[in-house]
């Protein structure tokens, strides 16, 4: 309603009437101006709602991305973990994944350097071949005919020349005769003798008795399976072609015996192990048939244990159904001194003990990072945090290789450390915690930051005695074995599987 203000009216009661009107008009506008408020407040805290659904959206896939970069990485990049920098000596060494593809090389050629000139060149030429094995001598001579000179005269025999092949003699079977002479008395018939009528000389001690397996065959058979991942199914095969027939479950039950056999040895090697300062240990996952009251689906673990001598250590290999911390628990049975793991949470038990010395593995640490590495885009720069993660890394490990070459002792390398290492993990560590509070947690990077931070004080243990080492490689390269062993076995034989 438009007001004249004007042309206003003198009566009173239609003034009233006007304001009224204009107060009716005013209540309704402030309605609809509170309403307008509150949907405005709700569709901003709909708004809030929405970024921050986007956000985690956002993060979500960020991450999804990442991992699908590093499966993708996994599956089809390079099993390798060297490091590729500007810096041309940014390659780290001792950094070989034991639970991975092992990389070799099988160059035949090296070259040799020829001076010719103002310059030099290379030149191709081949190994010699090992000086130990042994040389069978072919020789090979002119016919009689072509000794003869075109003006008649004899030719003069002035030298040789020597060329190598490398040539094998497939293995062979051979069977082996026991002959054992009967001795008996022709003149009384063994009346007068204190033992039996007929002598014989005593049967040979063997690993299997009444078995027709001898020691060489049973290590043979042991070393193929074991040292060179061949399942039993495949040495059946082997034998066949060699001309005899020797079952699976025969060689199976041959392998459970001498398993058996070796009882007595594994417990010398047990206390050995025990007698050392430094015990390494590792574990890797393995599939059993017929265990009792377990599917054969069941995940079973083989744990390995180095230990002893520092200078000849001793390896023992350890079958458990668990991966329970337990199971190393029990087997140190009042072991003190330092032992080594990654960063399994199950081996927190042991260092709960008395007399333990707990330490962690840089190998790990750095694996986490290269997964970063791994995992991010192509083109992307390579200045980033993970990157200098593993150059600080890379300054740690520099510094023990350092002391390899110039042969330090253990009391040396201790004094090395102390003035060079333990400065630079300080840094390292004031590095980590300065950057963990802004790393998104779900993140590899993240991740692997708080991995290290986590095991920080077990990492940097090796600083404590010149003997350790800073990762657990030994134990890892150790159970490699079985790592590339049960991509080919069918199972680990509990009694008779391949």
């Amino acid at each position: 309603m438009n007001i004249d203000l004007t042309h206003l009216p003198d009566d009173v009661s239609i003034l009233k009437e006007i304001i009224h009107s204009q107060a009716a008009s005013y209540q309704e506008i402030r309605r609809n101006h509170l309403e307008l408020e509150s949907t405005h407040s709700t569709l901003e805290q709909e708004h809030g709602v929405v970024e921050r659904s986007l956000t985690q959206l956002r993060s979500q896939y960020s991450l999804l991305e990442e991992q699908f970069r590093f499966l993708k990485a996994a599956i089809y990049g390079r099993k390798s973990e060297k490091y590729t920098s500007d810096d041309k000596t940014f390659q780290v060494f001792l950094f070989n994944e034991p639970e991975e593809v092992v990389e070799t090389s099988a160059s035949e050629e090296k070259t040799e350097e020829v001076s010719v000139a103002s310059y030099k060149r290379a030149k191709g030429g081949r190994r010699p071949l090992p000086p130990e094995l042994p040389r069978v001598e072919v020789f090979q001579d002119l016919k009689e005919s072509e000794k003869i000179c075109g003006c008649g005269s004899e030719l003069s025999r002035i030298g040789d020349e020597v060329s190598e092949k490398l040539d094998i003699v497939p293995a062979k079977m051979q069977v082996i005769r026991n002959i054992r002479y009967k001795y008996a008395c022709k003149s009384c018939e063994g009346v007068e003798s204190d033992g039996g009528a007929v002598r014989i000389a005593p049967v040979t001690p063997q690993l299997i008795p009444q078995g027709i397996a001898t020691p060489g065959l049973l290590a043979y058979i042991m070393t193929a399976k074991y040292t060179d991942a061949l399942p039993l199914y495949r040495q059946e095969k082997i034998f066949e072609r060699l001309g005899v027939e020797l079952s699976r479950a025969t060689m199976s039950n041959w392998v459970i015996q001498v398993g058996q056999r070796c009882e007595p040895l594994m417990e010398l090697l047990r206390q050995e192990i025990r007698s050392g300062p430094l015990i390494n240990m590792d574990e890797t996952p393995v599939q059993v048939l017929n265990e009792p009251g377990r599917p054969n689906a069941s995940k079973s673990y083989m744990w390995v244990f180095r230990g002893g001598d520092v200078e000849r250590p001793a390896l023992l290999f350890h079958y458990d159904p668990s991966r329970s911390g337990q199971v190393p628990h029990k087997y140190l049975n009042g072991y003190q001194g330092y032992i080594q793991t990654d960063g399994y949470q199950g081996y927190n038990v042991i260092g709960e003990r008395n007399g333990i010395v707990h330490l962690g593995c840089w190998v790990h640490v750095r694996r986490k990072f290269m997964d970063v590495i791994k995992a991010r885009p192509k083109g992307s720069k390579k200045n980033g945090n993970a990157d200098k993660a593993l150059e600080n890394i890379r300054n740690l490990y520099a510094i023990e290789k350092e002391a390899d070459e110039k042969g330090l002792k253990a009391e040396d390398r201790y004094q090395l450390r102390q003035e060079r290492s333990v400065p630079l993990l300080k840094q390292f560590q004031k590095w980590l915690e300065d950057i963990s509070p802004t790393t998104p947690p779900q993140g590899l990077l993240g991740k692997a930051v708080s991995y290290t931070l986590n095991q920080w004080e077990r990492l940097e243990r090796y600083t404590l005695d010149g003997l350790l080492l800073p990762d657990n490689n030994l134990a890892e390269n150790a159970i490699r074995p079985f790592v590339v062993g049960r991509k080919n076995w069918l199972c680990v034989p509990r009694r008779r599987c391949a």
